[in-house]
Parts: structure tokens; C-alpha cells; sequence
């Protein structure tokens, strides 16, 4: 499905909001160069931060060599149910994936715990990846209630400059989670 993404895999909607489907190549590229480094890109609505997708290939090992993490997700195998789109699973569908514990190097929610470059003591953090769901599509901590959607359908996070947390006028992560000290992001 041809969704007009760009170079970053992201797009704006209808509503003017620009949003990425997939790991934004452009700032990892502006900020890595064209070296593998792990790359801190965001801040979930839980508080954890975000990475892409190079991480450390033993997690709570900072000395270990870095590699792309894989997700723990698969395509089903066989024919959708009666009552779906039918046909065999190829992915085209969410519901064609499934969660296969250990299969890779995340868990259900593309996460995991271990050391990053600002967490050198370890912390739970998601991963974008170039395989489904690229994107976390589900929390492993509870988000900020000021991440609820308000107003109309499609209305997206409410006005911004509410001092929403990792939204303007608000610290970045969530309840319990800062930045380290003296880290500050990436001037663009």
C-alpha cells in the first residue's frame, strides 16, 4: 500500500501532523553518519526512550558489538479464518503477524532491557526495526494520561504547549524517566 511516505519512512496526514511509519532513516543518518551506532530517535508516551535500530548485541553488555536487533514477530502460518479478508497470510494484515517469544532479539512490545550510551546502568527501551512491526505497537509501561486523545476523532494528542510530557513545554520521557544528566538531543 503506497502510504506517500518519504525518505524517513513518515508522511503528513490529512490534519497537517507528520508521523513516521518506520525507522526515520534521514535523522539516524544526520546523527550516525555512515556508521552503525545506536541512536536515541524519540520518547514513547510511557516514558521509555526509543531507539534504531542498532543496538548492543549482548543487551547488558556497552562493550559488545553492535548489531541491527531483530523483532520477535513472524507471519502466521496457513489461511485467515471464515470471516476475514481470507486467503493465506503473507502480511499484509496486523493480525497475519504473531509474537514468537525468543525468536528474536525484542519482546512483544519491540523492547528490552539493557545498557544504551545515555543509560549506561540499563534501562527498558523499544527499538525500531526494518521487519514488522517496525513501529512499537504496543506500550510495556502505562503512558502519561496527558497522552490521552482528546476531542474529535482524529484530533491527535489535544493543543499543543499543554506541557505534555516529551511534548512542548514538557521534560522528555514520562513518569519516573528523564534524560541522564547533562544529555541534551541532537541540534537539526
Amino acid at each position: 500500500m503506497d502510504l506517500g511516505l518519504d525518505a524517513s519512512n513518515a508522511h503528513v496526514q490529512p490534519n497537517g501532523a507528520y508521523h513516521y511509519h518506520g525507522i526515520p532513516n534521514g535523522m539516524i543518518e544526520k546523527i550516525a553518519g555512515d556508521k552503525p551506532k545506536m541512536v536515541l530517535v524519540g520518547w514513547a508516551a510511557d516514558g521509555f526512550p526509543i531507539y534504531g535500530p542498532w543496538g548492543y548485541s549482548t543487551a547488558k553488555d556497552g562493550d559488545s558489538a553492535l548489531k541491527k536487533l531483530d523483532s520477535s514477530y513472524a507471519i502466521k502460518q496457513g489461511t485467515r479464518p471464515a470471516g476475514s479478508p481470507g486467503g493465506k497470510y503473507d502480511g499484509a494484515f496486523v493480525q497475519d503477524y504473531e509474537y514468537i517469544e525468543g525468536s528474536g532479539d525484542l519482546d512483544a512490545s519491540n523492547g528490552r532491557f539493557g545498557v544504551t550510551p545515555e543509560f549506561p546502568k540499563g534501562t527498558y527501551y523499544y527499538v525500531l526495526t526494518d521487519e514488522y512491526p517496525y513501529v512499537p505497537r504496543q506500550f510495556a509501561g502505562t503512558p502519561d494520561a496527558s497522552f490521552a486523545r482528546r476531542g474529535p476523532p482524529g484530533g491527535g494528542l489535544g493543543a499543543p504547549g499543554r506541557g505534555r510530557r516529551g511534548g512542548p513545554g514538557g521534560p522528555p520521557g514520562g513518569p519516573g524517566m528523564r534524560p541522564p544528566p547533562g544529555f541534551f538531543p541532537p541540534p537539526f
